[in-house]
């Protein structure tokens, strides 16, 4: 078989299960194109069916065994790093003896540590001829400001090519890190969890939802730039104007984080907010969405958003912080009502306006339900994605429709 003839070969990284869903959809799709692709990457601990569920068999290297327990932090962490170092080294022989044509990079946990072996592992495999493709789905890692700078600015020079979700982004890259503009590709992000069945009521029951009471949903991994603070500000207003209505938070996050929630929720003296502080089930959060009236992204800053492609993929009335990345993306009063995430009060009244308005609410999202934003979002992602590889390594065979 000729170098032009064979078909081409792409290792997708994400060796922790750091983004799992991403990792799980693109890779789906990518096959369905007929790539000959190898998933490098573990079971996600918190849903271990996330790959399999999807007909994805993973090849981390070596074995896949700490991501099916359920297991205390500190031990998971560190038995996890032992599976990574063994599976690194399975993949470097293997490597060393045939080397993908693609490593397509989605996250390198190890990066910012003393030694960086993903890294390393990714610099080996360039040497040995493969091209790296990384894609980007934050600029610099949240809440560390520009300590970790230079890596990334390091890394961003060594790939062969970037992908990003959005032209604010790309012009990022640019600005910040001195990334040329041919370098990167701006692919859209891709929905979550529109391939999961509908559930039943016994679902929520934990959640206590009042059926009598519209429902406002925030849902995600609870970080400071995510904005709940702003919006318990702003729902302070809501309570005062509009009587049935729950204010819904859900999401895991650092203990103090959510002691200062607690205590805002307590100065504040809100009285209709629930807040859940734990990991969620796919059937439990698609459960929310579809229960929910309207769901609230109130960032103060986002790269891209797993949670808001959620609330597209589902059809759902979406008030979000108006930033260039979901600018990007929706029509202020067509597919989303847009605040300025400095001003509480622009917050609250949208949510107002919306929740007594129905006809409203409906008309935003049927907006939201034109987009399509399902599984041809992702087939058309995975195409976008194969052009990237080609670009890297112009090979015949690269798919079949």
């Amino acid at each position: 078989m000729t170098e032009n003839t064979r078909r081409p070969t792409v290792f997708m990284m994400d060796l922790w299960a750091t983004v799992p869903y991403y990792t799980a959809y693109l890779s789906k799709a990518l096959l369905k194109k007929h790539v000959n692709l190898m998933v490098g990457s573990i079971s996600y601990y918190l849903d271990p069916g996330c790959f399999s569920n999807r007909g994805i068999m993973l090849d981390p290297g070596l074995m896949d065994v700490v991501g099916k327990f359920r297991l205390p932090r500190l031990p998971r962490r560190v038995l996890k790093l032992l599976e990574s170092l063994l599976n690194l080294a399975a993949l470097a022989v293997r490597f060393l003896i045939s080397s993908p044509d693609v490593v397509h990079v989605q996250f390198l946990p190890m990066l910012t540590s003393r030694l960086p072996l993903d890294l390393w592992f990714v610099q080996f495999c360039r040497r040995r001829g493969s091209k790296i493709v990384l894609t980007v789905h934050d600029l610099l890692p949240h809440n560390t400001g520009e300590s970790h700078k230079q890596i990334f600015h390091d890394l961003y020079q060594m790939v062969d090519r970037i992908i990003c979700h959005s032209e604010s982004i790309r012009e990022g890259l640019a600005v910040e890190f001195s990334v040329k503009g041919e370098k990167v590709a701006v692919i859209p992000h891709g929905p979550f969890f529109y391939d999961l069945p509908a559930t039943a009521e016994q679902t929520l029951q934990s959640f206590e939802l009042d059926p009598r009471k519209m429902l406002v949903l925030w849902q995600g991994i609870i970080s400071p730039y995510k904005g709940i603070d702003l919006l318990l500000e702003a729902w302070r207003n809501v309570e005062a104007t509009v009587e049935n209505v729950d204010l819904l938070i859900v999401g895991t996050g650092p203990t103090e984080l959510l002691d200062q929630i607690r205590e805002q929720i307590r100065s504040l003296k809100l009285r209709r907010v629930r807040l859940h502080p734990r990991f969620i089930s796919t059937e439990e959060l698609v459960a929310l969405y579809r229960a929910a009236d309207i769901v609230v992204y109130p960032y103060g800053a986002i790269t891209t958003s797993g949670a808001l492609a959620t609330g597209l993929a589902l059809g759902k009335t979406i008030v979000a912080s108006d930033l260039p990345v979901f600018r990007e993306l929706l029509t202020d009063r067509e597919n989303v009502f847009f605040f300025d995430p400095q001003r509480p009060v622009e917050l609250a009244d949208a949510l107002v306006q919306l929740l007594e308005d129905a006809l409203l609410r409906e008309r935003l999202a049927e907006n939201v339900r034109k987009m399509n934003f399902g599984e041809e979002s992702w087939l058309s992602i995975a195409d976008k994605t194969i052009e990237c590889y080609k670009f890297v390594q112009p090979l015949r065979l690269w798919y079949k429709n």
